[in-house]
């Protein structure tokens, strides 16, 4: 009798109603479906059959095993699976329920940006002398312009003096002027998302981005004086540091190892306090720092004096003048490396920064948010017009209201596998077990190597999207969005798990 309900729940995996069985017409019912025909039983017996006898059927085991152990109801949970090759739906659940995907929205965003930009395309930064050189020294102010390049972190940054200094500047007499006209960014709260506003990932996109604006503090025990010493990296001479930690006599543990950051209304000074443990070596904690302009002053002023170069101003705001050519060009790295510090590392910032790119270089400057929207369901209708339930706010899946079917971002990957430029997109994304926020997941002798997948995080959300290799060499579009309270404290990643470990046997 059991093998019979499987076998009529098997012929009909589209029908999902969930109705309240009428004792009286189900035996009405009982002759019939002893007479009639195999496909009229099944449809007849199948229409008495709650939803969760549905997931029985339609989910593998070891995902059912995990939803019933972990009380989280199957309509919580979007998967759809596709074998690249033949077209064949391998999983289909929920596949049509509009889900917030968290970080994995990066992976359209990059897709868009290879597509529309190309994978060898890169930013520039360029400087301005407003004045006469001579002998080295520069009788005015240096303008910097920014063209929005994700990327452009410390070691870049030195590179960009190292250039100055090539073409024999030495001094600076004015000020540092910035230019960051490329993008239109609207005011925003830093913790308007999460109520953290030091946070790297609540940082909002600049068209002169420099090191993510991000402070990475060193903590060290200096136990002659009972107290802390405190490094900054980079070390920035416009940012005030106010040392309130004592030592304390404990392990090295704790949240922060007891450590409170806090700033001031002008993000100007950091205040550290707490108790730091004695028996730490040391610690780390990166947190942002100042506003844009003024840490991209600090940055490049530390940098230029390190290298032994004067400056005699301050920093101000200004414009590139249009009639000039530049002093210098400075190339960001190219599209296809950026794509990978975006995807594998899930940066927020960087995929929000590409997606004023595609706007300015769609629509012109300055370029805004909206117009990166717009670039994206443009490129959307064209390439995969049967895909409507995008929503993309800000392109980095930092997000609310973002949404995307499994369905729909199925079909998205199945197309960029079709292109050209499918190796350098596959290879953004983290490979299982191996590197970027994979890299102490899905690590298990038989998943290790075998995935390249984006991965997603927010309270109540986890997702993955990407490319599976099975042992058979099969390889599948993967597709799994999750929202459900507390899912993102484990038992979401216990059911990523238990799908890619069904993919792999198929």
């Amino acid at each position: 009798m059991l093998m019979f309900w499987r076998f009529t729940q098997s012929l009909f995996p589209n029908f999902r109603q969930d109705i309240t069985i009428n004792i009286e017409n189900a035996r009405q019912w009982q002759g019939g479906v002893r007479a009639a025909c195999c496909g009229l039983v099944a449809g007849l017996v199948l229409a008495l059959l709650p939803l969760a006898a549905l997931a029985d059927t339609r989910l593998p085991p070891g995902v059912r095993s995990v939803l019933e152990v972990r009380n989280i109801p199957a309509d919580s949970l979007s998967i759809l699976v596709t074998d690249i090759d033949s077209g064949r739906t391998i999983i289909e659940w929920n596949d049509d329920v509009p889900r917030n995907p968290a970080s994995t929205m990066k992976l359209i965003t990059t897709l868009v940006a290879l597509h529309e930009l190309g994978p060898s395309y890169q930013w520039k930064t360029e400087t301005y002398a407003l004045g006469e050189i001579s002998d080295g020294v520069l009788d005015g102010d240096l303008l910097i312009k920014g063209y929005g390049d994700p990327f452009l972190v410390t070691e870049r940054v030195w590179r960009l003096v190292r250039d100055l200094s090539q073409t024999g500047l030495r001094e600076i007499t004015g000020d540092i002027v910035i230019d960051d006209s490329y993008f239109d960014v609207a005011p925003s709260d830093p913790g308007a998302f999460d109520k953290q506003p030091l946070r790297a990932y609540n940082v909002a996109p600049n068209a002169l981005l420099m090191n993510l604006k991000v402070v990475r503090y060193w903590f060290e025990p200096d136990p002659s004086a009972n107290a802390v010493r405190v490094i900054l990296e980079p070390p920035l001479e416009n940012l005030r540091v106010e040392n309130r930690l004592s030592l304390g006599n404990r392990s090295c543990s704790g949240y922060q190892r007891g450590i409170s950051i806090t700033a001031d209304d002008e993000f100007t000074t950091m205040i550290l306090d707490g108790t730091f443990p004695n028996r730490c070596k040391n610690y780390a904690l990166s947190r942002t720092a100042l506003d844009h302009n003024a840490y991209a002053y600090g940055l490049f002023a530390a940098l230029w004096k390190e290298a032994g170069n004067k400056l005699g101003g301050s920093w101000r705001t200004g414009t590139a003048p249009e009639s000039e050519k530049p002093y210098t060009v400075f190339p960001s790295q190219p599209l296809s490396e950026i794509i990978t510090h975006i995807n594998k590392h899930s940066n927020n910032v960087m995929a929000r920064q590409l997606l004023y790119t595609l706007s300015a270089e769609t629509f012109g400057t300055p370029g805004t948010e909206q117009g990166g929207r717009e670039v994206v369901s443009a490129w959307l209708e064209r390439n995969v017009p049967d895909v409507d339930s995008v929503v993309l706010e800000n392109g980095a899946g930092l997000s609310r209201s973002a949404r995307v079917n499994a369905r729909d971002f199925n079909e998205i990957l199945r197309f960029a596998w079709r292109q050209p430029y499918m190796p350098e997109l596959a290879s953004s994304l983290a490979l299982s077990g191996h590197d970027g926020t994979l890299r102490r997941r899905f690590d298990d002798a038989k998943l290790t190597g075998q995935a390249h997948l984006k991965t997603g995080s927010l309270d109540d959300v986890v997702a993955i999207a990407g490319y599976m290799q099975a042992r058979s060499g099969r390889r599948f579009a993967v597709v799994a969005l999750h929202n459900y309270t507390d899912i993102h404290r484990g038992p979401g990643e216990e059911v990523q798990t238990a799908l890619l470990r069904y993919l792999y046997e198929q």
